[in-house]
């Protein structure tokens, strides 16, 4: 501990060019300043006390010499009346009351201040009480004598005994009320010191270290403090100058290197925000066309480019086409809208040539319509989906540019971004194609099965009507009308349930729904109530899996409107432990076994194949005369199956 103490008297003596011959605390510094005062205040106070002391017992002898004036009144007043035991008693109380007044009375601080005229008027006092009561006190009063003007002059005399106590008490009173306001004076002028002291001692250093210690704060390492006192806050001053000091040759030798880090830092975040950038454009773009020239404005931006142009190749990497262009001439994107490979410096890269910078030089250049437009280098960086080049972006530049490894290996993360966009909008547009495809699809599946047998039924009714009229058979031709009627009947019938089939919607939370829709759907066109019960709990299949159900049942609906002649229809729905469906009437029935049920019956073999298609089972049951059930059943393994159908037949597509 005496080395920094000894560094602080170093450190003192070098700041203020002379050492401290002797080093005050800061209590010592404090107490130096405040003693002075608080030996005059208490010297103030101590005599401010004496002279109120004084002033109390002056004011009981002034009480006391006025009670004479009373007694003396009172004893001439016994002595006319020659009352003699009141005249004794009451010169005996006049007496003592002199005697109280001579010695004073420390029980209740009567005492008299004497001074030379007090002493003579007390003096006098006596003289006349001393010759007033050998006069009136004796047995006998003096002849041609009058008590009333011996007790006025007596009385007179104590007047004068009152007015020089009085006297001397108002020069007491002057003198305490001098002694209050120099207390008052002394009192502001020790606040103004030890305010003085305090600022000067405390507040001023500590003002200092925090100034300091702000500055150190904000980096400052080179912030030195100066020792104003030569106390607890000099050494507090030479110990932080020592610690600024350790931590500036610390951190000396780690500004290059925070710096360093630093600029990773921000060249890793630039990095990271390009990627981002680029990453929201491929997300967000839905054409060829918005994905491409954003894609050049952002990796012009990105690049710090002049220009960026994105070129996409022919299957035979022959040919490169101009997707989108930023920043270029109009001249050169028109005259380069399509270039052949070779013919300049775009496009001529082998097929696995990595990033290329290139020099624009016009006398060298075998196009050299970049170097007249200003143009100094050349990047070209090759765009690959699946290990095959498809294209590249060049990035033109008016100065000689060089590239170190995360630029290079970002531009590249960014043109493998740019191809698998581009790819996944090509997959998607297949994909939809597809999906297009299927839907067509099952529309004509539904048309041939349907509407198209209906249709064939009805062309073979209008020959037989046309063989009726030539025979001119007049039976024949109202049966035959009767069947194309009913035929074109169920036609339309079958349209408009081809329509409400084509319209349903499924429920991603729960199919009871659609289902309770289907029903009401089907009480309104026939007219027969559907009872539906569900029972268990489990978890509803998927959208498109709700769909393919939903057909199943509106078919099978369809069929007991058509043919079943049934009075009351039941839809049963069981969730655990799979999901079974089981549409039930007491119509007429018929045959399940007859074979030639899938020629008459087209919705029975539409429902199997949709079941097959969904993996699952479908099963008739059905007596003639005691109505039929179609039992639906979807095991765990088949929904599961059936959710990646869609995928699955997309793919091929």
């Amino acid at each position: 501990m005496a080395q920094p103490c000894g560094g602080a008297l170093a450190y003192s003596a070098a700041m203020d060019g002379t050492p401290f011959a002797r080093q005050w605390s800061l209590g010592s510094r404090l107490l130096l300043v405040g003693a002075p005062f608080l030996a005059l205040a208490v010297v103030v106070v101590t005599f401010t006390l004496w002279v109120s002391w004084q002033l109390d017992g002056g004011a009981a002898a002034v009480n006391e010499a006025g009670r004479l004036r009373m007694q003396a009144w009172r004893l001439a007043g016994s002595i006319a009346a020659g009352d003699a035991g009141a005249v004794r008693m009451q010169s005996q109380q006049f007496q003592h009351s002199l005697e109280l007044l001579r010695v004073g009375d420390p029980d209740r601080r009567l005492l008299v201040p004497w001074d030379a005229a007090a002493r003579a008027r007390f003096a006098r006092l006596e003289a006349e009480w001393s010759a007033f009561s050998t006069r009136w006190l004796q047995p006998t009063a003096p002849a041609g004598a009058s008590l009333h003007d011996d007790t006025a002059a007596f009385v007179a005399s104590v007047d004068a005994f009152v007015a020089a106590i009085e006297s001397h008490l108002s020069r007491w009173t002057a003198l305490l009320h001098l002694c209050q306001v120099g207390m008052l004076l002394l009192a502001l002028a020790g606040a103004v010191a030890l305010a003085y002291a305090v600022y000067r001692f405390v507040l001023a250093p500590l003002i200092s270290l925090k100034s300091g210690i702000l500055r150190l704060q904000r980096g400052d390492l080179g912030v030195r403090l100066p020792r104003l006192t030569p106390d607890e806050f000099g050494t507090l001053a030479e110990g932080f100058n020592q610690m600024a000091a350790h931590l500036q040759s610390m951190y000396r030798h780690l500004e290059s290197r925070v710096a360093e880090k630093t600029a990773q830092l921000v060249e890793e975040r630039e990095r990271l925000e390009s990627l981002y950038e680029v990453s929201k454009l491929v997300s967000i773009a839905t054409s060829r066309e918005q994905l491409t020239q954003g894609f050049a404005r952002c990796v012009r931006r990105i690049a710090r480019a002049d220009a960026a142009a994105l070129r996409w190749s022919h299957a035979d990497r022959q040919r490169y086409l101009m997707l989108a262009s930023d920043g270029l001439p109009e001249e050169i994107v028109q005259s380069e809208h399509c270039i052949h490979a070779g013919a300049c410096h775009c496009g001529s890269g082998p097929g696995e040539a990595p990033l290329r910078v290139i020099p624009v030089v016009s006398g060298e250049s075998p196009h050299p319509q970049c170097a007249r437009a200003g143009f100094a280098t050349l990047v070209s960086i090759p765009v690959r989906v699946h290990e095959r080049t498809v294209g590249e972006v060049d990035l033109l530049f008016s100065r000689d540019v060089k590239l170190s490894e995360p630029e290079r290996s970002m531009l590249q993360t960014v043109a493998s971004h740019l191809g698998g966009a581009l790819e996944n909008l090509r997959l998607n547009s297949l994909e939809t194609e597809a999906a297009v495809a299927h839907e067509r699809g099952l529309l004509a599946c539904e048309l041939h099965d349907s509407i198209a047998q209906s249709l064939a039924f009805l062309m073979i009714q209008v020959r037989l009507m046309r063989d009726a009229l030539a025979s001119d058979d007049a039976q024949r031709l109202r049966q035959v009308l009767g069947e194309i009627d009913a035929g074109v009947r169920e036609s339309y019938g079958d349209v408009r349930e081809l329509l409400l089939h084509f319209r349903t919607r499924a429920d991603a939370e729960d199919i009871e729904l659609a289902l309770r829709t289907t029903c009401a759907k089907f009480e309104h066109q026939c007219g027969i109530k559907v009872r539906l019960s569900l029972h268990g709990q489990g978890m509803p299949p998927t959208p498109d899996l709700q769909i393919q159900v939903l057909h199943i049942l509106q078919e099978a609906l369809s069929n007991v409107r058509k043919h079943a002649r049934a009075r009351h229809v039941w839809l049963d729905v069981q969730r655990q432990p799979h999901w079974r469906f089981e549409v039930r009437d007491d119509g007429i029935g018929f045959q399940a076994d007859d074979p030639r049920r899938g020629e008459t019956h087209v919705g029975l073999r539409i429902m199997a194949e949709r079941a097959e298609r969904i993996g699952a089972t479908l099963e008739l049951i059905s007596t003639p005369g005691h109505g039929s059930s179609v039992v639906l059943e979807l095991l765990p393994a088949a929904a599961a199956s059936a959710a990646a159908a869609p995928q699955a037949e997309a793919t091929p597509a």
